[in-house]
């Protein structure tokens, strides 16, 4: 009896330790408590030097993202919540790029440049905020499980709301990029023409192993419960899908930007991503850019790549 009663508390702490590790996991990675409101004339620039040395560009950018004209567009996600973005109209028969930000982030903070790289080749935009974050519903980031599938969501609402011949590429940085990889080896419509991918990493496995690698902790014991978690508290296998698979099957013409001195999402993930991606494919490293700030450091570089792969690949349509 009292070595049953043992097995028993035995099984109890394991089953409380995993429950209460899992939690911290699902808390510190994929938990988005309340967005905070802001002054209007607030900008949120990202933590770090790298970014303030690009203030100036930034502000400039967010204040024209705000100054466009545009449309207020909302969805609802296969689950019930209500995603939001702006579209923006270059010309009624412009491409347009579905654009999605990075972890942790918002299409203001992330994309504002990105609204004026998409107008320099002559590109509308709609740009938008992922599931819990910006102005859109939620409070559980899956690291573009979910919102690859509001990725499909919204290229719906281009065609049917927009244009229904509508050429439509997906951009996205960071987390975003690896999203509209994700994306890229769906069946999609044949609107999908294009796709830009600025700073993605392989898979959520690999980016958080190495961030608990960073913070000294054991990855290979840690991330089983990052798993749990977001299984148990965010509803969600973290495992689904990855872009590093995804763009094995993939046939829309694919660019990869990637900095050199990317210190979060090393440039080596967008060159297995690229290795590994089986459709038209092109890859530009910008020499001594760090994380999704390729385009501001080489804006001349990035502009000339991304409009001679487009014109190759997508204005030829």
């Amino acid at each position: 009896m009292d070595i049953l009663w043992i097995f028993l508390m035995c099984v109890g702490i394991a089953f409380l330790v995993t429950l209460i590790t899992s939690a911290i996991c699902f808390f510190r990675i994929f938990y988005s408590p309340k967005r905070k409101a802001h002054s209007d004339d607030y900008i949120e620039i990202p933590e770090g030097e790298i970014y303030e040395v690009h203030r100036a560009q930034i502000e400039e950018w967010v204040k024209l993202y705000r100054a466009t004209p545009h449309k207020d567009v909302e969805i609802l996600s296969h689950d019930g919540l209500t995603l939001r973005g702006k579209f923006y109209e270059y010309s009624k028969s412009a491409p347009i790029e579905i654009m999605l930000h990075g972890y942790k982030g918002s299409a203001e903070r992330d994309m504002s440049g990105g609204l004026a790289r998409a107008f320099a080749l002559g590109h509308s935009a709609l740009i938008v905020d992922h599931r819990a974050s910006g102005t859109s519903g939620g409070h559980v980031i899956t690291f573009g499980i979910n919102e690859s599938k509001d990725a499909e969501r919204w290229i719906n609402f281009v065609i049917e709301n927009i244009c229904k011949d509508a050429k439509i590429i997906l951009t996205g940085i960071s987390m975003g990029a690896s999203t509209v990889l994700i994306t890229s080896g769906k069946a999609l419509p044949k609107n999908i023409v294009g796709i830009l991918a600025d700073c993605g990493y392989t898979s959520a496995k690999d980016i958080i192993k190495k961030v608990i690698r960073e913070m000294k902790l054991p990855a290979d014991i840690l991330y089983p419960f990052a798993k749990l978690g977001a299984r148990f508290f965010g509803g969600f296998d973290l495992d689904e899908a990855s872009p590093i698979e995804a763009v094995k099957k993939s046939k829309i013409p694919t660019i990869f930007f990637h900095g050199t001195t990317d210190a979060f999402v090393p440039y080596t993930m967008s060159e297995e991503n690229f290795a590994a991606c089986a459709a038209p494919k092109r890859l530009v490293l910008i020499e001594d850019a760090g994380h999704g700030i390729a385009y501001p450091v080489n804006q001349e570089l990035y502009i000339k790549e991304a409009e001679e792969f487009f014109v190759k690949h997508i204005d030829s349509l």
